[in-house]
């Protein structure tokens, strides 16, 4: 073994385990599961929300986002309206329908605030549906399946990506009039005209 510069010898590292027993860990960062749903406010932090926000917000529920879109389009969703893949609606298992709800990425904390009008998902690990347009505004269509947290907005003042919400975001179109039908007009049967059977000769 040659000599180091200052004439000692080197020395062998030890076998042992990079942090003895009773050493502070290297890291004080928490370890998060996102591979689960969970629900709740018991077991769920407060959100910060982004810069702007104002104050912490309650998380209704943290796990895997979808979306869907063109194979969908224009079908009647679970509420009875027709899907559009361009509007900021999304689909739940349990929220009732219109309820808006501030949908945050937790891979870049990009929000959108969307409307329930239909059901699902029910892949397992996965909260929540999103349109096209909605999955866009945060990223999802790139990698199909994102982690979010979920926020009911459910009073004024409420803020989501650093807006403030007003009581008109994300509401439910207004359904357009049905086209009257034609009245038909009654035509009266044509009566059979009756030929008389041919005399044998």
């Amino acid at each position: 073994m040659p000599p180091a510069s200052d004439g000692s010898k080197l020395q062998p590292l030890p076998r042992a385990i990079a942090v003895p027993p009773g050493a502070a860990p290297r890291s004080s960062v928490p370890s998060v599961r996102y591979d689960l749903a969970v629900s709740g406010s018991g077991e769920l932090t407060p959100d910060d929300g982004v810069p702007g926000d104002d104050g912490p917000r309650e998380v209704f529920e943290r796990g895997g986002a979808s979306w869907y879109g063109i194979q969908f389009h224009q079908r009647k969703t679970a509420s009875g309206e027709r899907f559009d893949m361009t509007a900021m609606t999304a689909a739940h298992k349990t929220l009732p329908f219109n309820t808006r709800v501030c949908v945050r990425s937790l891979v870049n904390g990009s929000e959108v605030l969307v409307r329930i009008n239909d059901r699902g998902p029910y892949a397992l690990g996965r909260v929540i549906d999103l349109s096209r347009a909605a999955a866009d505004r945060i990223g999802l269509t790139g990698l199909g399946i994102k982690q979010v947290a979920l926020t009911v907005v459910d009073r004024d003042g409420m803020r989501c990506g650093g807006l403030p919400v007003e009581a008109s975001d994300a509401q439910a179109p207004v359904a357009a009039a049905e086209p009257k039908q034609r009245a038909r007009v009654q035509v009266p049967a044509r009566r059979k005209a009756v030929v008389p059977a041919r005399r044998r000769k």
